[in-house]
Order: structure tokens, then C-alpha cells, then sequence
């Protein structure tokens, strides 16, 4: 049965050492059989490695994640969820807009196309297709929907910009605001208003927003509020 001096143990080496593996755990516990060891390391909050074939293992401190509940030591990446399906999941459901499988990647750093669509299978996440990929979603259908039509209005957005916020777009607003130093969007828009082709409140936003000019002083920089 576990007792308070595995638990003293356990706790020494997880504080001496940042991450250990199962064999250093046996070790420690004067060669402990896997079993054992396990059933002494529930005495203690840990995480495995969500990489590595989960091989590492660290003491559960809350506060070594970042915001997205990841934490990595050494190329060793550890999660607040634990597994790596727990997380995956996790991500897809609190993003804002979904999220394609590159982007899941990026942010766990390691493969996550078979974990995706092994959630998806089991109903746990969902998905459409966009621009020949699949955006996953949440599995609440509303949840879903919201998060599908928030892309959609991002990657317009982002159409936009590509296309029709070109570098005399930009040219005229920002030669605009030299001229007329603590003009706003507003401001600028109608002043350029009947130039072609058209250069549109959205145009200029597009600019602002790009040049973080938001908010200009009166003296063209920015605002101190």
C-alpha cells in the first residue's frame, strides 16, 4: 500500500529533479515493479508527457502553463489535461474560430492530424470543410456554428485586406494623416472620398488597424489615454 515515506520520496525527486522517467521513479523506490510504482506516484499530482510516447514525467505545478495550458522542458511537452486527446479537444473547444489541424499542430508542437480525427470519429469534436481542409469544431452544434461562422467572417476579413487594402491603398491614408495629423478613420475616409478607385471607411480601418493608429493624438502620435 502506499505510504507517507514513498510519498516523501516521490516528492523529493520530483523537487530535485524537473522531469524524471518511470525507470528513475522504480529506482528511487528501491526498484519498485511498474506496478508499484504507479500505484505510489497516485499519491502525487503529476503529468506525463503528451510527446515521447508519454515517457516523462513532471510534478503538476498550475503554474508553469502558458495560457494555452501547455508547458515544455528540454523539447518534452507536458499539458494541464494531462493526455494529449484530453488537449486536443480542449484547444478545439475553447478556440474562438475552430481550428485546421496545422494550427493544433503548431501549437502542441508535435502531430496531431490522427488524434484529431480519432476525437471526430467518437463524436467528441466536430468538423467542416473549408477551402478544401477541415476546420474542427466544437461538439456542441450551436458552440459549432458560432465558432464556423466567426472563421468565415475572419478569413473574408483577411480577403479583404489581401486584395483591396493595396500599397497606394495605404499610401494615400497614411500621407492623408501627415497632412491632417490626429484625423481618424472617419475623418480620413471622407477626406479621401471620391478617389478612384474608391478608398472606403473599411480601406482606412484596415490601415489603422495594420499601423496600430487606432488612436492618434493631436500631434499625430498616439494617444496617452
Amino acid at each position: 500500500m502506499p505510504n507517507k515515506r514513498s510519498l516523501q520520496i516521490l516528492m523529493e525527486l520530483f523537487n530535485s529533479k524537473t522531469v524524471v522517467d518511470l525507470p528513475t521513479i522504480q529506482n528511487a523506490l528501491n526498484g519498485a515493479s511498474v506496478v508499484t510504482a504507479f500505484r505510489h506516484l497516485k499519491q502525487v499530482p503529476y503529468r506525463r508527457s503528451y510527446n515521447h510516447n508519454c515517457r516523462y514525467y513532471t510534478l503538476h505545478d498550475p503554474a508553469r502553463y502558458d495560457r494555452f495550458g501547455l508547458w515544455s522542458w528540454k523539447g518534452i511537452h507536458f499539458s494541464v489535461d494531462g493526455s494529449l486527446k484530453n488537449t486536443v479537444r480542449r484547444l478545439v473547444e475553447e478556440a474562438v474560430v475552430g481550428a485546421f489541424h496545422w494550427e493544433i499542430q503548431e501549437r502542441l508542437r508535435i502531430r496531431a492530424h490522427n488524434t484529431l480525427l480519432d476525437l471526430y470519429r467518437k463524436a467528441e469534436i466536430d468538423r467542416e470543410e473549408m477551402d478544401g481542409s477541415y476546420l474542427y469544431l466544437h461538439s456542441d452544434k450551436g458552440i459549432g456554428a458560432v465558432q464556423l461562422e466567426t472563421r468565415r467572417e475572419v478569413l473574408e476579413a483577411q480577403r479583404f485586406e489581401e486584395e483591396e487594402v493595396t500599397d497606394s491603398v495605404v499610401i494615400h491614408v497614411l500621407l492623408t494623416l501627415i497632412r491632417h495629423p490626429g484625423s481618424r478613420a472617419g475623418e480620413v475616409a471622407r477626406r479621401l472620398k471620391g478617389h478612384s478607385p474608391p478608398i472606403t471607411i473599411r480601406h482606412v480601418q484596415v490601415v489603422f488597424d495594420r499601423y496600430s493608429l487606432d488612436d492618434v493624438g493631436e500631434k499625430g502620435g498616439p494617444s496617452r489615454r
